[in-house]
């Protein structure tokens, strides 16, 4: 049978962590453990760094901010443990943690490990040697929808999540944010930019209700179980979770979800297979979430909008650091384009209005 986990690989240039601060620390916290430490990344990813850390036979995975990060809140190592060592108790797929660090003397940065989800991770396209075919694939991305929705349904408060977030206003605050960071990290003039930003402010629509929400829900942050990959065994990169309006939360979603039918320059953005043959459509994902959890959808096109443009902020804002010189990383050199194809996007989303 083919291996088909994702795998952790060599550490990348200037992303190395300190082993001899980090193992005296790992040691006083597993003083019953033997054997050599060794650190390996996992080289996707491109906010947040996450590293396989294995003392003797004990595997952690450790989580520390990016390097040269200027987004300081986007990156709060203390806030995504807080949430993950509430969350696992009621929603299994979140990621089980055990210790935060916030001394510096350290790594230089607060982190935390938690403990390995193994399991398939799907990128750009299924591996050669998967079994994918188009029932699997449909079965999947319902299954990815139902997981969103049980996510949505969770009882914040009695996960003790209640003061996580301020659902009130949050739509216009996330409009009016991402605007400033995208200001903020500006490296070169977009057109779409003003305008979609002008078109935002303009729709801001009432909000649905208050979730738990992911805000990075794709597939790439999925974990599937290699004896059954539709069933999703955990759920990755937490650090922008929060209490707010469910369908930002999908329009985050359906903004990663590449249909096969999109222009080509979209299709370079593809993260997972959703443009695989039997896949839902964006609509449909939209239609069946609908369907699994009763809400309005009819404002869709606006948080795809949206979405699409928070995106876009993002890969400027991690670009920004590479222009800098803050990052060698070179995954970070053609972002430019990205940036531009999803702003045009985000435009003619909100010109059409369609999904």
């Amino acid at each position: 049978m083919p291996d088909l986990l994702d795998h952790p690989t060599t550490v990348r240039p200037g992303e190395e962590l300190d082993p001899s601060k980090l193992e005296p620390f790992l040691r006083q916290h597993f003083p019953d453990v033997r054997g050599p430490l060794s650190i390996q990344q996992y080289p996707s990813g491109h906010s947040n760094l996450t590293y396989m850390i294995r003392l003797g036979t004990r595997e952690l995975v450790l989580r520390r901010p990016p390097f040269g990060s200027k987004v300081k809140t986007a990156h709060d190592m203390g806030r995504e443990f807080r949430v993950l060592s509430k969350l696992h108790v009621a929603y299994a797929s979140a990621p089980n943690v055990f210790f935060y660090c916030e001394d510096e003397s350290v790594l230089g940065v607060p982190f935390y490990l938690m403990e390995p989800i193994h399991g398939i991770i799907l990128r750009r396209d299924p591996p050669p040697d998967m079994d994918f075919p188009s029932e699997r694939a449909r079965q999947l991305s319902e299954s990815f929808v139902e997981n969103l929705a049980l996510l949505h349904s969770l009882d914040y408060t009695a996960a003790g999540l209640g003061d996580l977030g301020k659902p009130q206003g949050y739509v216009e605050r996330q409009v009016r944010g991402w605007i400033e960071r995208y200001h903020g990290s500006k490296t070169q003039d977009h057109p779409e930019v003003e305008k979609t930003s002008k078109w935002m402010l303009e729709h801001i629509p009432s909000t649905t209700g208050a979730s738990l929400i992911h805000n990075d829900y794709k597939y790439d942050n999925v974990v599937l179980d290699p004896r059954d990959i539709t069933r999703i065994a955990g759920v990755l990169d937490w650090e922008m979770c929060t209490i707010d309006d469910p369908l930002a939360d999908l329009g985050t979603a359906l903004a990663y979800w590449i249909d096969s039918a999109d222009p080509e320059e979209l299709q370079e953005n593809r993260s997972g297979p959703t443009n695989h043959p039997g896949s839902l459509t964006r609509a449909e994902v939209a239609g069946y979430y609908a369907q699994k959890t009763g809400r309005d959808i009819s404002q869709m096109p606006f948080y795809l909008t949206l979405a699409r443009f928070k995106l876009a902020v993002i890969v400027q804002q991690i670009y920004y650091r590479f222009h800098r010189g803050l990052t060698r990383d070179e995954r970070f050199a053609s972002m430019p384009g990205r940036i531009s194809t999803l702003l045009r996007a985000a435009w003619q989303t909100a010109q059409t209005g369609a999904i």
